[in-house]
């Protein structure tokens, strides 16, 4: 079986893959950073518990995140508190809008608090220690079959390969770290998000590009990846690097699905899409390579113009997909934009120190209200009640990393690892190009994409939505 094989669900405890074996040297000291709290008698509460101490444990007060459901049935944050009272005073709070749990809940969280502050005990520890790793456990996962998903570089396993554009990473050193050091297409040194998500969720081990016509049925079902590095919502955005445009990954999709019909019939295939969640991670472009580096949509939009604008590309994406039988959807939002390290190169006076640009960072955080506000919108209005609509918050956990970066044992913030770190991406970062000496100090691998430290991370952040959404599936199936 390839690289790309479909794993059987009864090998969930198996070992690793080889390619893991990178993460497991440091999922040890994360792996005692990160927890989360889901009430057993109120499916409708998911708290994410971060055992940090510059982190929201220590930080929260009344301030909440969007992640999970947008129909109304999920809190859509739940922040940690100091303690059981001042948490119980936070969700009694009807400013906050809390459907307020079952009696004897708040004994349980007061127990997953205490257990908490053990966690955060054993991570300072941890610090210190060079005990190994242990492979965490996978959530039970019998509902979801596949993952389909869109985008751009940040989930683009590799389809540019097969695109006639200069966007390209299949050559050293992109993919130093991944399974025999191949460089397979993916903007990184190692895996994608999307490459933890599948294999967390216990699907396969990696999530295969759909363009690329090797693969067999079998690893088409079980998911893959339509996205385009250098895509974006704009429809200007792709044409600047000629690649394919979120339409045309959309099209990709509905001969997917001809495919599918054709070996396992109409009916199964309905099925499946219906079963399946669909991940998008688009925007990024848009601003970074359009927006704010080319002249002509600045020339006829405002920055609030240009956001709505994106915006109405992302519904209509967003109900193609509805109008293909998808029912589960989750929907990243942009990083912080103004600390990509091209970013801070084309926004700052050279000499002046290399910080992030905050007013792009500014802006980055008003897209994502308003896009959670449009996700809302489209939730309400989605006459399949089964149908659910999620939002993926990428700022916060990027953020935190950049912030609190010698917390997670990074060194280096404002630039990558290749070449200089300051611009190269892509063709820029090639075999001639020197690269860092240890690149799990950086956060960055290019001058735009985070390394596979930082993206574990991310995924790590993503943890409880994606463990809401398997238990939402539960529910609804």
């Amino acid at each position: 079986m390839g690289p790309y094989g479909a794993r059987k669900r009864d090998d969930q405890g198996a070992k690793e893959s080889a390619a893991n074996g990178d993460r497991l040297k440091y999922e040890s000291s994360y792996s005692n950073s990160s927890s989360s709290f889901s009430s057993h008698s109120s499916p409708s509460i998911i708290a994410p518990l971060i055992a940090n101490p510059r982190s929201d444990l220590f930080r929260f007060k009344r301030n909440r995140v969007a992640v999970g459901a947008l129909d109304g049935t999920l809190i859509h944050a739940v922040g940690v508190a100091h303690d059981s009272r001042e948490l119980t005073e936070t969700m009694r709070d009807p400013s906050n809008n809390f459907p307020f749990p079952p009696a004897g809940i708040f004994s349980e969280m007061k127990s997953s608090i205490n257990h908490l502050l053990l966690l955060s005990l054993i991570y300072f520890c941890g610090l210190f220690s060079n005990a190994r790793a242990i492979p965490r456990q996978r959530p039970f996962n019998n509902t979801i079959p596949a993952l389909l998903i869109f985008g751009d570089s940040i989930v683009d396993p590799g389809n540019n390969d097969y695109v006639g554009t200069i966007l390209k990473a299949n050559f050293p050193p992109y993919g130093r770290d991944f399974a025999n050091r191949a460089a397979t297409g993916r903007f990184t040194n190692g895996q994608l998000p999307t490459d933890y998500i599948i294999s967390y969720v216990g699907i396969k081990d990696y999530v295969p590009p759909y363009l690329n016509r090797s693969l067999s049925i079998d690893e088409l079902m079980t998911g893959v990846s339509f996205a385009s590095a250098g895509s974006g919502f704009d429809p200007l955005t792709p044409r600047l690097f000629n690649v394919t445009p979120l339409q045309k990954q959309l099209e990709h999709f509905q001969e997917y699905r001809k495919r599918i019909e054709d070996a396992i019939g109409k009916g199964k295939t309905i099925n499946l899409i219906r079963k399946s969640v669909f991940l998008v991670s688009a925007g990024i472009n848009d601003f970074s390579l359009n927006y704010f580096t080319t002249r002509l949509r600045r020339l006829n939009f405002s920055v609030s113009d240009y956001e709505k604008f994106v915006l109405q590309h992302l519904k209509e994406f967003i109900q193609g997909l509805l109008n293909q039988g998808a029912t589960k959807i989750a929907m990243v939002g942009l990083p912080p934009l103004g600390c990509l390290p091209f970013i801070i190169t084309s926004n700052t006076i050279p000499l002046t120190g290399r910080r992030c640009v905050e007013r792009i960072n500014s802006i980055a955080r008003g897209y994502n209200v308003l896009l959670q506000s449009e996700l809302h919108r489209l939730q309400n209005t989605t006459p399949d009640k089964e149908t659910k609509i999620y939002y993926a918050d990428f700022y916060r956990p990027l953020q935190d990393l950049i912030q609190n970066y010698q917390i997670y044992g990074f060194e280096e913030v404002s630039s990558g690892c290749c070449g200089t770190g300051i611009l190269e991406t892509s063709f820029l970062c090639n075999p001639k190009t020197p690269i860092c000496s240890d690149v799990s100090k950086y956060i960055f691998w290019d001058s735009i994409h985070p390394t596979d430290r930082a993206y574990y991370f991310v995924f790590q952040a993503f943890r409880p939505l994606i463990d809401f959404i398997i238990k939402d599936a539960v529910a609804t199936n």
